[in-house]
């Protein structure tokens, strides 16, 4: 079995290092054309995508981040040996309330954006809405485009 690791280095410091996804990639066939399985995990997250295989792959013929790419993309795009769509920044709108205070509905922010951007502002204040419908799952609009500026 590989096990792929992406680590976390906060400033460049290894002493602070967590880890934030794994890819777990087993063959299931042995053989000149071999099958692999992979399962990818994230810590916020849990699972992505889903359970993927490679089917026969040529072992020995390219390196082994040939393999890792190719079970990466299988388990991203439905079993498909290709990458999905590249992402766009979730264009997620900005209400005015009364007195012209701008936010966001995080209802409004799609996944994952929304879990890290909620565990950002954990600790933060946060406006209470009183004419949103839901006046406790508002942030300010400033803490959102500084979120996804890489301000905060």
């Amino acid at each position: 079995m590989l096990r792929v690791t992406v680590e976390l280095w906060p400033g460049g410091r290894g002493s602070a290092r967590r880890v934030i996804a794994t890819a777990d990639i087993g063959r299931v066939k042995d053989g000149a054309l071999a099958d692999y399985q992979v399962d990818l995990q994230e810590d916020l997250l849990g699972d992505v995508g889903d359970m993927a295989f490679v089917r026969s792959y040529p072992r020995w013929s390219a390196s082994v981040w040939d393999l890792v790419a190719r079970c990466i993309a299988a388990a991203l795009s439905g079993g498909r040996e290709e990458l999905p769509p590249r992402p766009v920044l979730p264009d997620v709108p900005a209400h005015t309330a009364s007195g012209n205070r701008r936010y966001v509905r995080l209802r409004e922010i799609p996944e994952p954006a929304r879990t890290f951007f909620q565990r950002n502002i954990a600790n933060s204040g946060r406006p209470l809405v009183e004419e949103d419908p839901d006046p406790l799952d508002c942030a300010w609009a400033h803490d959102w485009s500084d979120f996804l500026d890489g301000q905060r």
